[in-house]
């Protein structure tokens, strides 16, 4: 047994049933955000080409990947389907966030900023890695 099965083993045999209703939460939350960087696409390419210094093609793609990935992975965190790989494509997302946009001068000591919203989800993604989708996802119910 090698060890991401025992990790797997280890995560499917520790998993609260609280923790689903967290990782559903978690899911609609991402997907929101998703759909909310989509409404403010422009505002998110000024963002990423001013604070990591892209070109406008990059910009874009980067851009897209983050609202794609936010919507993809959240729905598949609410489904109970492949979520460690939903963790993995959001957690790079997240460290990004932390420290190229909330770690900045500028928004470190605003009133309202984000930075320890974005620490939580980071950690709770780092949490569904190890532990998986529990036993309200969608692969359970067909068993």
């Amino acid at each position: 047994m090698n060890l991401v099965q025992r990790v797997e083993h280890w995560g499917d045999t520790h998993h609260p049933q609280w923790l689903d209703i967290v990782r559903i939460a978690l899911g609609a939350f991402l997907c929101f955000k998703g759909v909310q960087y989509l409404y403010n696409m422009g505002t998110m390419l000024n963002l990423i080409t001013n604070k990591m210094g892209f070109g406008s093609f990059s910009s874009m793609m980067m851009s897209n990947y983050i609202s794609f990935a936010h919507i993809l992975g959240g729905i598949l965190l609410i489904l109970g389907v492949l979520t460690r790989f939903a963790c993995l494509i959001q957690i790079p997302i997240l460290l990004g966030a932390i420290f190229f946009v909330n770690l900045s001068p500028d928004n470190l000591y605003r009133p309202f900023s984000e930075l320890l919203l974005s620490v939580v989800v980071l950690l709770l993604l780092i949490l569904f890695l190890v532990i998986g989708n529990g036993k309200w996802s969608l692969l359970k119910f067909k068993e």
